[in-house]
Protein backbone atom coordinates (compact mmCIF):
# COMPACT_ATOMS: atom_id res chain seq x y z
CA UNK A 1 0.00 0.00 0.00
CA UNK A 2 1.45 3.63 -1.29
CA UNK A 3 2.66 6.04 1.87
CA UNK A 4 1.20 9.54 1.49
CA UNK A 5 3.98 11.43 1.79
CA UNK A 6 3.82 15.32 2.33
CA UNK A 7 5.45 18.00 -0.32
CA UNK A 8 7.90 20.74 1.24
CA UNK A 9 7.81 23.87 -0.34
CA UNK A 10 11.01 25.37 -1.80
CA UNK A 11 12.06 28.26 0.06
CA UNK A 12 12.57 31.32 -2.44
CA UNK A 13 15.07 33.28 -2.41
CA UNK A 14 14.57 37.43 -1.64
CA UNK A 15 15.97 40.00 -2.88
CA UNK A 16 16.65 43.40 -1.59
CA UNK A 17 15.14 46.56 -2.88
CA UNK A 18 18.67 48.18 -2.91
CA UNK A 19 19.96 45.35 -5.03
CA UNK A 20 17.19 45.98 -7.54
CA UNK A 21 17.15 50.04 -7.45
CA UNK A 22 20.27 50.99 -9.32
CA UNK A 23 19.27 47.90 -12.08
CA UNK A 24 15.46 49.34 -12.26
CA UNK A 25 16.81 53.50 -12.78
CA UNK A 26 19.37 51.80 -15.32
CA UNK A 27 16.63 50.19 -17.73
CA UNK A 28 14.25 53.18 -16.59
CA UNK A 29 16.65 55.68 -18.29
CA UNK A 30 17.63 53.50 -21.21
CA UNK A 31 14.02 53.11 -22.12
CA UNK A 32 13.54 57.22 -21.70
CA UNK A 33 16.42 57.05 -24.41
CA UNK A 34 14.89 54.51 -26.42
CA UNK A 35 11.61 56.02 -26.51
CA UNK A 36 13.05 59.62 -27.30
CA UNK A 37 15.01 58.56 -29.80
CA UNK A 38 12.10 56.21 -31.92
CA UNK A 39 8.98 59.30 -30.80
CA UNK A 40 10.63 62.63 -31.05
CA UNK A 41 13.97 62.51 -32.85
CA UNK A 42 12.64 64.69 -35.93
CA UNK A 43 12.09 67.88 -36.55
CA UNK A 44 11.91 70.94 -34.05
CA UNK A 45 13.27 67.87 -31.31
CA UNK A 46 16.13 66.42 -33.76
CA UNK A 47 19.55 66.02 -31.36
CA UNK A 48 21.11 65.00 -34.91
CA UNK A 49 20.91 66.72 -38.35
CA UNK A 50 19.68 64.65 -41.09
CA UNK A 51 17.01 62.02 -41.57
CA UNK A 52 19.34 59.04 -40.75
CA UNK A 53 17.36 57.89 -37.05
CA UNK A 54 14.13 58.87 -38.12
CA UNK A 55 14.78 56.04 -41.47
CA UNK A 56 16.08 53.48 -38.62
CA UNK A 57 13.84 53.62 -36.37
CA UNK A 58 10.62 54.75 -39.00
CA UNK A 59 8.74 51.14 -38.43
CA UNK A 60 9.13 51.20 -34.52
CA UNK A 61 7.59 54.43 -34.71
CA UNK A 62 4.47 52.78 -36.77
CA UNK A 63 4.24 50.34 -34.38
CA UNK A 64 4.16 52.27 -31.34
CA UNK A 65 1.97 54.64 -32.58
CA UNK A 66 4.10 57.70 -33.01
CA UNK A 67 2.70 59.67 -35.92
CA UNK A 68 6.09 60.59 -38.12
CA UNK A 69 4.31 61.80 -41.51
Amino acid sequence: MPQATTAVPAALPTVPVRALAPWALFFALLTAVVLYFVGAEQGAFSVFEGTFLHELTHDARHVLGFPCH
